[in-house]
């Protein structure tokens, strides 16, 4: 039952968002508490909630073969996804600073000549050298060809006559959470998170 109760759970937010993973343990918990509700599907892979009382009576009459809770009266299968009743933000997290978020901010395209490449055929230019007081920071790495960046070598843009076609920034989506299992533990989370994208686009 222990291992039952570890299971990951997807936590939706009130809008349906996904924002946070969380132990069955704890799921249920917040269930009990009336704090959130179990989500669900039928046949036709319909979504639909349950408060303890419904996920408890849906739970003794369904024959599925997921994993189940059992009492001397009751039968409670552990949820797969549940959704907050009040809470209704996304969570707070940065970007990570990475040669990959680099190549997807500026969507695997030089950003000197604009052609795209493959990530092999990528690398990262400093527009204001380091050796001339440039950081290693959103606003000054773009994502450079190969040529492109032994061209501009150790110069300026001025110097190079090499500007960015677009003004390196932050990018523009904000990471949910992370889960390194692949695939996912269960199918039903597939409506909600997608293997590529796991982040919330915002502004451009």
């Amino acid at each position: 039952m222990s291992t039952a109760l570890n299971r990951q759970v997807l936590v939706l937010n009130r809008l349906w968002q996904p924002v946070n993973l969380c132990s069955a343990r704890r799921a249920i918990t917040l269930v009990f508490l009336g704090h959130a509700q179990v989500v669900g599907t039928d046949a036709e892979d319909q979504y639909f909630t349950h408060d303890l009382d419904s996920w408890i009576q849906h739970s003794s009459s369904s024959r599925s073969e997921r994993a189940v809770i059992r009492s001397i009266t009751q039968c409670f299968r552990i949820p797969e996804i549940i959704v907050l009743a009040m809470f209704d933000r996304l969570p707070k997290k940065q970007v990570k600073f990475s040669r990959e978020n680099i190549y997807r901010r500026d969507r695997y395209a030089c950003q000197y000549c604009g052609e795209n490449f493959e990530p092999k055929d990528l690398n990262l230019d400093h527009v204001v050298p380091r050796d001339k007081g440039g950081r290693t920071t959103w606003e000054n790495v773009v994502a450079s060809c190969i040529p492109c960046n032994t061209r501009k070598a150790n110069k300026l843009p001025q110097e190079a006559k090499m500007f960015p076609q677009r003004d390196p920034r932050p990018p523009s989506w904000r990471p949910l959470f992370s889960t390194t299992e692949r695939p996912l533990p269960c199918d039903s989370w597939g409506q909600f998170i997608d293997l590529k994208e796991s982040e919330v686009l915002l502004t451009e």
